[in-house]
């Protein structure tokens, strides 16, 4: 699903976000990626979802070479890959369900099919009588469950999530992992950035830690182990 052959990403400013990661992410697994901030986290995500491209290395996505990918595959290639942020990123003047929709619409999927499909992952993250809210008449819980079904309305293979809970409370960020975990269930593969030690160590998923741009530690079933 996801490989890194020797990535490194260094920035023009001399920064060395990655140095020489080599990691193979197989279909349908649930990685947490853990470390200090500015560990290179961030850079590693930008990487699957093309916003950043590798200085030097090799990383392929379902099959497509990332960093030699060619501008007209681009956005073939992020269609099947769903991003999650932790600030939500909503469109404040739209709807929840026209928050959705919108992601195709950038398709031109037909008008039936966006109505059907936006519906069906309202009601899979629990927004269904809510889909015609904006916004700002929604939870910080609710506007996060509307990103995520924004990220898999598309039915991506790959789910990439950027500290999708660390703007929520305690009880809230267990609703949302909860639904990861069933999307994750379904058969798409989730990478999530995350600093909840509580969460990594009660769900034990595989964990990879980053220090410095390197990978210090990959265990199935891992903990956070860091303390900050």
């Amino acid at each position: 699903m996801i490989e890194m052959q020797d990535i490194w990403k260094t920035y023009p400013n001399g920064t060395h976000a990655l140095k020489g990661v080599s990691v193979k992410i197989d279909r349908n697994e649930f990685v947490y990626l853990v470390g200090p901030s500015g560990a290179g986290k961030s850079t590693f995500m930008k990487l699957i979802y093309r916003e950043e491209v590798p200085t030097k290395g090799q990383i392929s996505v379902n099959g497509f070479n990332i960093g030699k990918l060619k501008a007209r595959k681009i956005p073939y290639v992020r269609r099947n890959i769903g991003v999650v942020f932790q600030d939500f990123r909503l469109l404040p003047k739209l709807s929840a369900f026209e928050n959705v929709a919108f992601a195709l619409e950038v398709i031109e999927a037909p008008k039936k099919v966006i109505k059907k499909r936006t519906m069906e992952v309202l009601e899979l993250v629990g927004l269904k009588n809510k889909a015609n809210r904006d916004p700002s008449q929604l939870s910080g819980g609710e506007q996060q469950r509307v990103a995520i079904a924004r990220a898999i309305v598309n039915n991506p293979s790959v789910i990439v999530a950027d500290e999708p809970t660390g703007n929520l409370d305690p009880e809230t960020s267990w609703g949302i992992m909860q639904l990861l975990d069933e999307i994750n269930f379904r058969g798409t593969t989730i990478v999530m950035a995350t600093h909840n030690r509580d969460i990594v160590n009660t769900m034990r998923k595989r964990v990879i830690a980053i220090e410095h741009g390197n990978i210090v530690r990959d265990q199935q079933r891992g903990e956070y182990g860091y303390e900050f």
